[in-house]
């Protein structure tokens, strides 16, 4: 059964460009992780004004060991903040 991840980010009017751009410079980088199935990055439309990364991984310990593996930001470099992060279960439905 896979995994979704969404991280759901605030991120200032004038550097929604900006985190786009960075999103699209690593967009591949994941790829390559044990139980990496996709990723989307979501840009509000209407009804909302944060952005949504979602993944998508095969279980529980793929997502923990690309999470714990990850390198820090250096201070002052994020044009964005984690407002949580939302967590399901992909239902296997019955054809």
């Amino acid at each position: 059964m896979s995994l979704v991840k969404i991280n759901v980010l605030s991120v200032p009017e004038g550097d929604r460009s900006e985190l786009e751009a960075r999103f699209a410079a690593r967009k591949h980088s994941v790829d390559s992780e044990p139980g990496f199935e996709g990723f989307e990055l979501l840009r509000p439309v209407r009804g909302e004004d944060r952005y949504y990364v979602l993944t998508r991984w095969a279980d529980e310990e793929s997502f923990e060991a690309w999470r714990d593996k990850r390198t820090p930001r250096a201070p002052g470099t994020a044009v964005s903040q984690s407002d949580g992060m939302l967590e399901f279960e992909v239902v296997d439905l019955p054809d």
